[in-house]
């Protein structure tokens, strides 16, 4: 097996910014359309699919908790315990690309946006090139400049919270009724595209190392599961109540849509606000992303991490410039979503499964 590498203990963060780590992944990626792709399959009973998703997420978490518990390492340590180094390296290799595919799909998204309700002529590769500028000064700063990026994500753009309360006075609770009117089938459908959404937490596992007493940190990450579950289905009812059946399917990205009315003396187009704003949101999505992406290639390939997040910005600088339309984008995100779905929700169970068997045999 391989032997997991001793983290300093300046490296390390405290247990319960795990918190805003978890948080802000979930946070970003999903948040702008989730409420039209959930009620596609479950009308506006949908908002009890987020509770099952979230209540689902609490049982990985916990896996997720007892994964790294049991090998005393990251998810690479993990695959090693169970399948020796060789293939434990080979069945690291793909999540590199997975958390490639995590940061472009979170980035290449939040640029369409501001393409279509900004700067329609803004230069895909030249906000590209700049934003992973950015992106490698955090990441070369390591995980405590990340994860302290991550709290000022959260925090500084808690105001937009409020600006829904503008969409109240036009919103009717009567669209949600009756409540239960659809199939389990269907909810489970719904709950499916409510992945991409809530994707993001599997962090912990490769984080799990660079946290001081990670047991203290439990809490803290079934919180931020919570905190989120609870926010994505308040926001669902808000924008349900809002916006009639019909309505939400032709609102490409509903809550900018919501943002819409928001009418204030010192600005008229609050939306742009909104997607200002945003930009700090999605920033600790792709640094981690990258800071993960960079670490499996250093764990893997046993190069330097710095020479992994170079390859990491040249990917994003190339790849990034062949998907250049709305139904490339569109495919982006539901590959991403389905990935995401068979990783979370699919193999961590298996893994845990496996993990457990494979103690019990070393301990015999």
């Amino acid at each position: 097996m391989m032997q997991e590498q001793t983290i300093p203990e300046r490296l390390k963060i405290s247990p319960f910014l795990i918190y805003f780590v978890v948080t802000s992944m979930q946070i970003g990626l999903g948040a702008f359309d989730f409420q039209r792709r959930i009620a596609r399959y479950a009308g506006y009973d949908a908002w009890i699919s987020i509770l099952f998703v979230g209540a689902c997420l609490h049982i990985i978490m916990w896996m997720m908790y007892k994964i790294p518990e049991t090998v005393n390492g990251d998810l690479v340590t993990a695959h090693t315990f169970v399948a020796g180094n060789f293939l434990g390296k080979l069945l690291s290799f793909p999540l590199i690309v997975y958390f490639l595919m995590h940061s472009l799909t979170t980035l290449r998204t939040f640029i369409e946006i501001i393409q279509g309700w900004m700067f329609p002529e803004l230069s895909l590769f030249w906000f590209t090139f700049s934003f992973m500028l950015l992106c490698m000064y955090i990441v070369f700063g390591g995980l405590r400049t990340i994860v302290g990026i991550a709290f000022f994500s959260l925090v500084l753009p808690a105001y937009l919270l409020l600006s829904f309360g503008f969409n109240l006075p036009y919103s009717d609770f009567n669209n949600l009724l009756p409540i239960w009117d659809h199939s389990v089938k269907d909810l489970l459908k719904s709950s499916f595209h409510m992945t991409l959404a809530f994707i993001g937490f599997e962090t912990v596992l490769f984080i799990y190392p660079f946290i001081k007493n990670p047991q203290k940190s439990k809490k803290w990450a079934h919180l931020a599961v919570l905190t989120t579950t609870i926010l994505f289905t308040v926001f669902s009812v808000i924008t349900f109540a809002y916006f009639s059946e019909g309505q939400l399917q032709k609102a490409l990205w509903p809550t900018l849509t919501m943002w819409k009315i928001v009418k204030l003396s010192f600005v008229d187009r609050f939306e742009f606000i909104g997607i200002a704003n945003w930009n700090l949101i999605i920033l600790p999505n792709v640094c981690i992303s990258i800071w993960i992406g960079s670490r499996l290639v250093k764990r893997i390939f046993n190069i330097k991490q710095k020479k992994g997040v170079y390859m990491f910005v040249i990917a994003h600088l190339v790849i990034i410039n062949f998907i250049n339309t709305r139904e490339k984008i569109d495919l982006l995100n539901s590959i991403m979503a389905k990935i995401g779905f068979a990783f979370t929700i699919l193999y961590i169970p298996l893994l845990f499964i496996a993990i457990q068997i494979a103690k019990r045999v070393k301990q015999k």
